[in-house]
């Protein structure tokens, strides 16, 4: 009872000191110079402990005690410290404050560690890639095959596979707008010019797996490209012996514009592979993003793009030599006829944004695609195959003579006619510590497809198939589908971050449902990812992925090749086709530490990818010829690691390591996916020289595992061999004939003040002179025998650039 009445004392003694002591509640929203709320500002009162910190709607609340003059000071990185004297407030204040940017002049910045990767998202810094020795021209994608996990093995494609899945498993995205690449392509020849203009690019995001709902569904890879908005006037201007490029952009208070335009002919290049003849490509892309600021709040994009690649040859002879030191062989073909290709590709897109304020915003997408392809050639060929050392007219099979001979002619009809629209409308809010992400989509595809392609082969005067009562041909295919279908997909997540005395916690995790009118399947695709940096220790960082991914049938999945009892190949579409599905576990970790007194970060990652309902398909050269069924199972699994450092200041370089192990059951046999490569190695490096600062070196160098391949029209469960590893090496001298300004130095006079940097460059493109194979033609005797030929990639090629930023 005695304790009861002092407890009731002290707390009565304290409502009374309380009431004696009163105090001022101050409240009010911090804002930014246009108006948007700023958050994490540290609001305080001057001269105590009390303090409080904006939200992400820029609102703060605190209290203080009476006094003639309070003394508010509001504080953030980035901005002038403001301060506020209140004179004898009392009650409820309200104190609204806009906070002033601050700007000042930096010195030497020097790189002291890497930023820790906490999500599925990797940003990639592109800015050095410009002056690399690459064959596309610097583009994103050959930058992205020297990542772990992403290969290639074809130096004139943009295609590339991630951890063993199929070219057509990686989703792109420009300005927030999936894009498609043509349908078609059969070889590096014909493809041209990249969708992704490198001199627009303002930033890269990249995964490799474990991607968030807000990706499309796609079983391998997310590529999230973000074209830059100029600040002034601005351009660049690119001339090579294989083609030029020019990049303008502009911006005013409201307005911004980029626009690009590309022109290539590799004809040079294309010479230096074993089939001669006149080559005469010519690939031509336009791309513009505009921004208007309509208002503080709201906001219109545009993004367009126009792509017309012409690829001609007309073959004249060809000469190979293949196999081994005690068995060489020599192919040797003399062609008539010519192949005309013509890819093009209109994409339009119109983006209106709305913020409501600085935490949230709803955005409405509507786009268009629309390619027009065509695939038409007419070859004929007198081939001729020895031991290598003799000459043809030996008897047939001999040792030392004349293993095969005979004529061929190919021919094809194809043409695709293909349209997307879209339109989507996509939200995010931002709720505490929460980060929401939702949207919406609606798709409308139309496919017109026309395609005839055959072959009739001889060998020895007999045509293959042999058959004494008619003439056979040994392949031909027919195709004429129109086909509209309609799309429907939503996703929401949310992105959780967390600082504790543990350490800094990012939790993203959502849902996406998919469904298309077509086969009538609904999909749900739940998708988490976790990333952890401890407080004990804080240069590793862990982050764990896991989530249900479908890879949504486009046309060339879901047609199916149907042999009737002639012999005669007709495609048919299938509309029991279903989603391939992939069930991924992806862990991994970065740990940084300086070396050399110079920064360095370690990244390792592991994954396994349970597959189902997979469409077994075989790659010849870049085709992907799907069987149009889902008939198969399997699994992927492997190790990534990176090495990302600036071994030189201001020069990032980077070494990458994969060991991969894919495994698919088709038809009851177990064999590796068409993309296992089991191990790959991959370097790219650049160093200014010390005596030489104007002097800039590159290299890129990549060595991976040959591809698993089969004979023409065969499956990998009737037997496989694997062709050579590819191993290519790069490198590239640049001078800057204008080096850019460095900071703090002065500003450039007369003429040369309107030119940023001018750089003249020399690469040397395959600087081994390694012949790598792209695919194979084989020739087929009398009775029966295959032989692979190999079809050989480019050789060795040199190339001079100039590079001018004003």
């Amino acid at each position: 009872m005695n304790i009861f009445r002092k407890l009731l004392s002290i707390i009565i003694v304290s409502a009374c000191a309380t009431n004696a002591y009163a105090a001022v509640k101050i409240h009010g929203k911090v804002t930014e110079d246009n108006n948007e709320p700023l958050e994490f500002v540290t609001v305080r009162i001057a001269g105590t402990a009390i303090g409080a910190t904006s939200g992400l709607d820029g609102t703060y609340v605190l209290s203080a005690p009476e006094a003639d003059t309070i003394r508010v000071v509001f504080t953030c990185i980035g901005y002038e410290e403001a301060t506020r004297r209140l004179i004898k407030p009392a009650g409820d204040v309200t104190l609204n404050v806009k906070m002033t940017s601050k700007t000042f002049s930096l010195g030497d910045v020097e790189v002291t560690e890497f930023r820790k990767q906490t999500g599925s998202m990797q940003e990639i810094n592109t800015d050095n890639y410009r002056l690399a020795p690459d064959v596309s021209g610097g583009s994103v994608e050959s930058m992205l095959t020297t990542m772990a996990g992403v290969t290639s093995g074809n130096e004139m494609s943009s295609q590339y596979s991630v951890r063993g899945g199929s070219y057509d498993e990686n989703s792109v995205y420009i300005n927030g707008i999936e894009v498609y690449r043509p349908q078609l392509i059969s070889s590096g020849q014909q493809e041209g010019l990249s969708i992704i203009n490198p001199d627009m690019v303002g930033s890269v995001n990249f995964s490799t797996g474990g991607f968030s709902p807000q990706y499309a569904d796609k079983m391998s890879s997310a590529l999230d490209i973000t074209y830059r908005q100029p600040e002034a006037f601005e351009g660049s201007l690119g001339a090579s012996l294989m083609g030029g490029n020019l990049a303008i952009g502009t911006s005013s208070k409201r307005f911004t514009q980029l626009h690009g335009v590309r022109y290539k002919s590799n004809a040079s290049l294309l010479s230096s592979m074993e089939d001669k003849g006149e080559y005469d490509p010519r690939y031509f892309d336009y791309q513009t993003a505009m921004t208007l600021k309509i208002s503080p709040k709201f906001t219109a994009s545009v993004l367009g793009n126009i792509a017309i690649n012409n690829y001609k040859f007309i073959p004249a002879s060809r000469s190979t030599n293949f196999g081994t030191s005690t068995d060489a062989k020599q192919f040797k073909v003399y062609f008539d006829g010519q192949e005309k290709d013509r890819f093009e590709t209109f994409f339009g897109a119109l983006t209106l944004d709305y913020r409501f304020n600085k935490s949230s915003s709803l955005s409405l997408l509507t786009s268009g695609y629309l390619t027009n392809e065509l695939v038409a050639y007419d070859i004929s060929g007198e081939y001729w195959l020895d031991q290598a050392g003799t000459t043809g007219g030996g008897s047939g099979g001999a040792i030392g003579g004349e293993l095969g001979v005979g004529r061929y002619h190919e021919h094809a009809r194809n043409r695709l006619k293909a349209s997307v629209f879209s339109v989507g409308l996509r939200g995010t809010t931002g709720l505490n510590r929460h980060s929401l992400a939702y949207g919406v989509d609606f798709k409308h595809e139309t496919i017109h497809d026309r395609a005839r392609e055959w072959e009739v082969r001889d060998s020895a005067g007999y045509s293959l198939p042999v058959d004494l009562g008619a003439l056979k041909v040994i392949y031909n295919l027919d195709s004429r589908h129109n086909l509209s279908s309609n799309r429907f997909s939503a996703y929401v997540q949310d992105t959780y971050r967390l600082s504790t005395s543990a350490g800094y916690l990012n939790i993203t995790g959502g849902i996406r449902f998919s469904y298309w009118d077509y086969n009538k399947e609904t999909l749900v695709s739940p998708r988490v990812n976790l990333g952890f940096v401890p407080d004990a220790a804080p240069r590793w960082a862990f982050r764990f992925a896991t989530g249900l991914y479908y890879q949504s049938p486009f046309y060339k999945e879901y047609r199916m090749p149907v042999v009737d009892e002639n012999g005669n190949t007709r495609i048919v579409l299938n509309s029991d086709i279903k989603s391939q599905r992939s069930f991924q576990f992806i862990a991994g970790a970065d740990y940084t530490f300086r070396a050399f007194g110079r920064p360095f970060k370690l990244t390792g990652e592991a994954y396994y990818k349970i597959l189902g309902n997979l469409i077994p398909y075989e790659v010849e050269n870049l085709k992907v010829v799907y069987s149009g069924v889902n008939s198969s199972k399997g699994f992927a699994a492997g190790l990534d690691f990176k090495l990302f450092g600036q071994f030189v200041p201001g020069s990032d370089s980077w070494i990458s390591f994969s060991l991969m192990k894919t495994q698919e059951d088709l038809n009851g046999v177990k064999v590796p996916r068409p993309t296992d490569r089991r191990y790959a190695f991959a370097l790219y490096f650049t160093d200014y020289f010390p005596k030489f600062p104007k002097l800039k070196f590159s290299l890129r160098g990549i060595l991976s595992d040959g591809l698993p391949t089969t004979a023409p029209r065969s499956g990998r469960d009737e037997g496989y061999f694997r062709a050579p590893a590819y191993k290519r090496v790069d490198i590239g001298v640049s001078y800057a004939l204008l080096s850019p300004v460095e900071e703090g130095a002065a500003p450039r006079t007369g003429f040369l003040r309107h030119f940023k940097s001018i750089w003249l460059g020399l690469d040397c493109f395959n600087l081994l002179d390694i012949s790598n194979v792209s695919s194979y033609y084989w020739v087929t005797d009398v009775n029966n025998i295959q032989y692979a030929v190999p079809n050989y990639l480019t050789r060795r090629q040199l190339n001079v650039r100039l590079t001018i930023d004003f």
